[in-house]
């Protein structure tokens, strides 16, 4: 496989990894896109992607993400109302935390992996993980709808929910069903699968709520790179099944954290 073709290969999760770091698509893709030119001017970066894969391109991603500063137009509607809630928190988790605990789970990267790409021993990573896992944590729980047609995957995501402390207003296997639960109690929280059982889409019933008031959304899906295209606006916070229950909590936290999200249009 060409070199090429390995990164393309890692660019979508990297992106998806730049976006809940920043807290902004266009923000998170414009370091991407900074990472993407620093590899093709350096000789000794781009042989070292060429063997190892994800890990050096994550690493050549943070060493730009931590020395330098972006400014970049962003022309998406209800940015500021996204980007100034992710600032207010800021103040509560460092962006190091932020990293080290998004590596570790949204990007399933073992301790001694998220350690190399940050340069720091194993020891400093699992600290950063804890206080990050601590203060997101201390943000008031909320309300939270599943909307999931798999029954089992359901009740899974119902007690996930439950354990960190949230409550649940309602679950739908239909956009229909969605419906309902909105009519009767707002969330605030959203937790979308993108296919549902009467054929219906989870973009759809999103849509509906969001109609209605802006509600942190995390997608579900089995394809995400169906969604990660960069060709329109995306899911800031998506989660690919099978999944893991640490990626969903982290997922969980960093929307809680940021306040809000932008799902697809």
């Amino acid at each position: 496989m060409s070199l090429g073709a390995k990164v393309a290969a890692n660019l979508p999760y990297l992106r998806r990894y730049a976006r809940a770091l920043s807290g902004s698509q266009s923000t998170g893709d414009a370091f991407v896109r900074a990472t993407l030119e620093a590899v093709l001017a350096d000789p000794e970066l781009k042989a070292s992607l060429g063997e190892g894969g994800r890990v050096p391109l994550y690493r050549a991603f943070n060493k730009l993400w931590s020395s330098a500063f972006l400014e970049v137009a962003d022309t998406d509607s209800g940015i500021i109302d996204h980007e100034a809630a992710a600032q207010e928190r800021l103040s509560a988790i460092t962006p190091m935390n932020r990293q080290a605990l998004l590596l570790t789970t949204l990007e399933d990267f073992s301790i001694a992996q998220a350690a190399e790409i940050m340069d720091l021993t194993e020891e400093e990573v699992e600290n950063l993980v804890q206080e990050a896992v601590s203060e997101i944590d201390r943000e008031s729980t909320t309300n939270v709808l599943i909307i999931e047609d798999e029954p089992l995957i359901s009740m899974q995501l119902e007690d996930l929910v439950r354990s960190l402390g949230h409550d649940i207003c309602g679950t739908a296997a239909t956009r229909t069903q969605a419906q309902d639960v909105i009519a009767d109690k707002m969330p605030g929280l959203v937790l979308a699968d993108i296919q549902l059982a009467d054929g219906s889409s989870g973009l759809d019933a999103v849509d509906d709520i969001l109609s209605i008031g802006s509600v942190p959304v995390i997608f579900i899906t089995a394809y995400p790179e169906r969604l990660l295209t960069g060709d329109r606006p995306e899911p800031t916070y998506l989660v690919t099944k099978p999944f893991q229950e640490s990626t969903v909590r982290a997922a969980i936290s960093q929307a809680l954290f940021f306040g809000s999200s932008r799902p697809l249009p």
